[in-house]
């Protein structure tokens, strides 16, 4: 449905350039959403997709190994929309105290993300409120350290800044001025708590959010991260396990163009349709992964139980599940065994070919469960 601008364009000049800012419309949008037949069985398709998802949750014996590498896979996805190179390995890598393959500062700006997102999910399960102040927190822990770190992390900027291009006069898309922020921002965190289906609300407030663009730098990765909190503090699902950044970068041309038509026509009903068909495949994803990451384990532990082994070795294999990239030291930390029993069980499982070691050094060598790590990375290469 083509209204027409879901804001108004304020001039004004900002590094001696003429600019037009726009200011958008509160939510929700008026005139209201046309919910065609179409776009109902969308949402009703994700609806149903997200309890499929919540489903295979409950199959998982242990969700928090599967959701240790899954949130990582979001941060690697989600920040090579901006740019980084940055892979699922380098990650990993990274936090175990290995070199990445790539500049640092790209896999610092990940794992500033994974920090990021695991400090709302924290903060809410508190019992803490999806309000301005957490997407500050957010923000503050995202840009902590290396590139953005200059940016003011943590606070809504008071300057103006642009979209596109390389300075303000050819700029794709001009956000408020910072003096209107305050205003459109507050709107924002009431929407939060307003009566509407989850789904349509996730989708309104991260056009909105983008809209706003409240940040120096990060907005992008804020915005992406605020889809999965807000569905959480919905109780849309039982574990944040739907993450939209692997649709969003095959899709990316198309989710900048449905945006922007948001802003310049009103069609919040293309965005919708658009958003509705990312949740859907995301979450089918989500459960083709989970399911082929349990049929892999009870493979690979029936090979191992096939043998006459310690129990140390499917202790060891357990961990690896959701750590599927560590060090002998990070796992002896984390489940109280020896050096010499995880060395041993290690080497037994190289010797199945379950895991490898892929450093090639003698020390601070790193041991890649491969297989889990193949079925996570897909998608994830930059």
């Amino acid at each position: 449905m083509l209204r027409t601008l879901t804001g108004e364009f304020i001039t004004q000049s900002t590094q001696g350039e003429t600019v037009r800012a726009f200011v958008p419309m509160p939510l929700p949008p008026d005139p209201p959403i046309d919910w065609t037949t179409s776009l109902v069985m969308a949402q009703q398709q994700a609806a149903t997709a997200l309890g499929r998802l919540d489903g295979v949750t409950t199959l998982l014996p242990d969700p928090t190994l599967f959701l240790y590498s899954y949130v990582r896979k979001e941060a690697v996805l989600s920040s090579q929309i901006e740019g980084t190179q940055s892979s699922l390995s380098d990650l990993l890598a990274y936090e175990n105290a290995q070199a990445p393959g790539v500049p640092l500062d790209d896999v610092v700006e990940v794992s500033n993300y994974v920090a990021a997102l695991t400090h709302g999910l924290k903060r809410m399960e508190e019992g803490f409120p999806l309000c301005l102040r957490l997407v500050r927190e957010i923000h503050e822990v995202l840009l902590s350290k290396g590139r953005g770190s200059s940016k003011q992390p943590g606070e809504f900027r008071r300057s103006q800044n642009w979209i596109g291009g390389s300075r303000p006069g050819n700029a794709t898309f001009v956000p408020p001025p910072h003096e209107a922020l305050d205003g459109c921002l507050n709107a924002w965190e009431a929407f939060l708590y307003s009566p509407m289906d989850p789904l349509t609300k996730a989708a309104l407030a991260h056009v909105q959010f983008e809209t706003m663009h409240p940040f120096l730098d990060g907005n992008g990765r804020v915005g992406r991260l605020l889809i999965t909190l807000i569905l959480s503090r919905e109780g849309v699902l039982k574990e944040p396990m739907l993450y939209l950044s692997l649709f969003l970068k095959e899709h990316r041309a198309t989710y900048y163009e449905l945006l922007q038509k948001v802003r310049q026509d009103g069609d919040w009903e293309a965005w919708l349709d658009f958003f509705f068909q990312g949740i859907t495949e995301t979450a089918d994803g989500a459960v083709v992964t989970a399911k082929s990451l349990l049929a892999l384990f009870a493979e690979d532990r029936k090979s191992i139980q096939s043998r006459r082994v310690a129990a140390s070795v499917l202790q060891v294999h357990h961990y690896l599940q959701g750590h599927p990239i560590s060090s002998s030291s990070a796992i002896c930390k984390a489940e109280g065994l020896t050096p010499a029993t995880v060395n041993k069980a290690l080497d037994y499982l190289v010797g199945l070919d379950l895991v490898k070691e892929i450093t090639g050094g003698q020390r601070n060598r790193l041991f890649a469960y491969h297989r889990v790590l193949k079925v996570l990375a897909e998608g994830t290469e930059p």
